[in-house]
Order: structure tokens, then sequence, then C-alpha cells
């Protein structure tokens, strides 16, 4: 024990605490955690695991038999899970690693005694209701940290979803999406994180992420209000024109995208390049979570440039079956009849029937940044661009990074425990 309080391994360990609350402070402020935070913090758990076992070796009796149990199972069950939860996109990447850092570095449970001073001066009916004068005061039946942090999170998560449910009920915002989300002004998207929230349905489901949409806007080099004031030159431009660096979507990085229309790039108006000026539905009804869905149709007299008929947009904004949106060499445009003779369009012909066929630019957008906008799809950002483009309030799930509970679930699990074992006890299952 160092000056009577705990060993160097549990001391060591201590580090993860103010580690975790920048990880969490700064995933709340930019949903991005730099990777060069994970290494120092698991090599502090590799050395602090490598000393307690040198103390435990040679892992003879009961002690020693429970020590290798619970490393084993830390090593061999929970950075597993982490990586299948990353796999399968239960976790993001900062998730998976702030996991297998806690496998690493809290495999077991440490010991930190309360200074003599604190216990003497805690009244005697405070100190005779303490379970014990070692903090955690309940450690985890299992005794692995790591798994007690993970239950921990899980509950201090589900206290985030009582709060946001209780936030929306007394605003008289009854329904299933009360649960996971807020209704956002749309000219706050620029600076919020997270993901659209449809309504449509009987169940709340995710929609655009917001990241996402801030990539498309500055690989537009246009803001939300540019697309706000003209969403029909941005819904069925004559070509993209030139487009910029989108980023990777982050508020604190890239340029501003919800300025004033005119602040960024100009938009492109019909019949007109796109603005290149060098810069990088879900609708709340007050007490409904209805979706306001829209649908377009664009008709031949809609496409005379393109020699074909348009296909038809559903609420999701993607083209009708394509056998409904071709024509023969003989179909009639807006202005008389083909021949065999035109029927070879222009390149400027051949780009308009693109855009036409691609609204919003949706897929050109994610071709240009490899399909990688978070999972986004193009039937996905088509919905979200006609949502914000078409109401002045959304439903928005901000999407709480799982770091953040694991902050709250490791502080709790370092001072009072492990609140399910504290749970079970109290209704006498442990």
């Amino acid at each position: 024990m160092v000056l009577g309080l705990a060993s160097v391994p549990d001391l060591l360990r201590l580090v993860f605490l103010p580690a975790f609350a920048w990880a969490a402070y700064r995933d709340v402020r930019t949903r991005r955690l730099p990777n060069a935070l994970w290494p120092p913090l698991a090599l502090v758990g590799v050395v602090a695991l490598a000393l307690e076992a040198a103390a435990t070796y040679p892992f003879a009796g009961y002690e020693g038999r429970v020590f290798l149990v619970r490393v084993g199972f830390a090593l061999l069950f929970l950075l597993p899970f982490a990586y299948g939860a990353y796999f399968l996109r239960a976790f993001g990447g900062a998730d998976a690693k702030a996991t297998m850092v806690l496998a690493l570095g809290l495999p077991t449970t440490p010991a930190y005694a309360l200074p003599a001073g604190v216990v003497a001066a805690l009244p005697p009916t405070v100190l005779a209701a303490l379970p014990r004068t070692t903090l955690p005061l309940v450690p985890s039946l299992l005794g692995v940290t790591a798994m007690a942090t993970l239950t921990n999170a899980v509950l201090v998560a589900l206290l985030y979803v009582g709060y946001l449910a209780v936030g929306n009920l007394v605003r008289g915002r009854v329904g299933l999406a009360m649960f996971v989300g807020r209704p956002t002004p749309v000219e706050r998207l620029a600076d919020r994180h997270g993901s659209l929230l449809r309504t449509d349905g009987s169940l709340p489901r995710s929609g655009l992420d917001l990241d996402a949409l801030r990539m498309y806007f500055r690989w537009r080099g246009c803001t939300l209000a540019d697309l706000r004031a003209d969403p029909a030159a941005f819904r069925e431009p004559d070509f993209v024109g030139d487009t910029f660096d989108p980023t990777d979507g982050a508020t604190h990085r890239g340029p501003d995208t919800g300025g004033p229309a005119g602040s960024g790039a100009a938009t492109s108006g019909a019949g007109s390049d796109a603005a290149t000026d060098g810069r990088e539905a879900d609708d709340w009804a007050g007490t409904g979570f209805v979706q306001a869905e829209t649908e377009e149709t664009a008709d031949a007299g809609d496409a005379e440039t393109s020699g074909t008929e348009a296909g038809t947009v559903t609420e999701a904004g993607t083209a009708a079956n394509a056998s409904e949106a071709e024509t023969t060499d003989t179909d009639a445009t807006g202005t008389g009849a083909t021949t065999d003779t035109d029927a070879t369009a222009t390149d400027t012909d051949e780009a308009t029937d693109d855009a036409l066929h691609d609204p919003w630019a949706a897929a050109a957008f994610l071709d240009a940044v490899d399909g990688s906008a978070y999972g986004t799809t193009p039937e996905t950002l088509r919905s979200g661009l006609q949502t914000v483009a078409e109401t002045d309030r959304v439903w928005v799930s901000p999407g709480l990074p799982f770091v953040v509970p694991l902050f709250g679930g490791l502080l709790v699990a370092l001072t009072l425990g492990d609140v399910l074992t504290l749970l079970l006890r109290a209704v006498g299952l442990a």
C-alpha cells in the first residue's frame, strides 16, 4: 500500500478517470476522439496488470485462481466483445477502443482505502451504514471492474433516455420518439450532432446523419440556408459543377454550413452552373409525430431537354421503376415528336438527364466520397435533404456517444461500485 491508500497498480489505474473525463467532454463537443489517446492508456493498463500479476504469482490458492479467472474473463470475453460490437456497428471506433482499454486496465477490482481523517469525520450513523471503508463500496459479484463499468454505463445511458422523455413530456410531445430525440429548428442543424429521426412509421427510425449532411454541403460549396432558399436548383441542377473538400463533417473543422443564404458558394440556379467560389422529413406538427411526406412527380413535359420521360420521385427521393422512365426513340417531347436521326443526345442533354435521375446529386456525392459518409445511402440523403428543405423543425436523435456513459460508469464503479450488484442485493437476489 502506498501511503496507506492503495497498491501501486491501483494507483496507476486512477489515470483512467481524468483521461475518460476528457474523452467524454471532447466526444460531446466534437464527436471525434484522437487515436493517440488509447495507446498510452492501454500501456498503463498492461503495466498495472503485469505488476498485479507479479504480486499474485504463482497464483496459488483461492485468490490466485480467482485472479486468473477474472483476467481471463476480461481478456477473452470483453476484448472480443468490443471488437465484435464494432464489427456489427453497435459500437463506434472510439467506443470499442475505450472498452478494450478498460478490459486491459481493470480486469480485477481495485481497492482504495478512505483516508483515516475522512473516516473519523463521518457521523456514526453514516459510518455504520457503509458496507466498508474501502472504495468501491459495493464491488461487483464477478469482480471485474471493466464489466461493472459497462453495466453501469448502460444504466447511465438509460438515465439519458429518461431525461429526453421527461423533457419532451413536459413540453407536450407525447409519442415513441420522445425517448430517443427532440424537435430541433432546422437552422440549428449546422452545429448539432446526431441524426434526423424518421417518425413516419410505427416506430421512430434513424435517418440522415448530420455529419453526412455537413459533408454534402461542403462538397457542394453551399450552406443550409442556400438550399432552403432555392431547393429546386439543388434538387434538379443541370449539373453539379465544381465541388470541394467535404472534410469528415465535423463541426469543429471545415467551413460553416449554417450561414445565411449567399454566405457560402452561390447556389446553382435552374439551367446554370453550380456555384464555385471555393468554399469548402421529419416534421414536428406540435402534438404528433407524423412525418411530413412529400411526393413530387416529374412528367415528360418537365424533362424536355433530355428526350426521355423523367421517373416519379418517391418519398425517399428515388426514381421510379426504370421501365416507367424509359421512352422509345419515337416518344413525343414537349415540343414535338423525335426522330431516329436526332436520338443522340448532346453532352449537355446527357448531363441534364443524369441530374434528373440523381435528385440532389446524392449518388454523385457518395461516389465522390467513396460511399463512406457514415453509412448514408442515396435514398437516405435525398429524403433528409427534402426534409430540411421543406420543414422548419425536425426531430433529431442526439446519439449520445457511448464514451460519455462509459465515463459515468467508470466513476461509479470506482466509488460506489457495481450498481447491478447493489440492485440485486436490494431485492434479495445477491
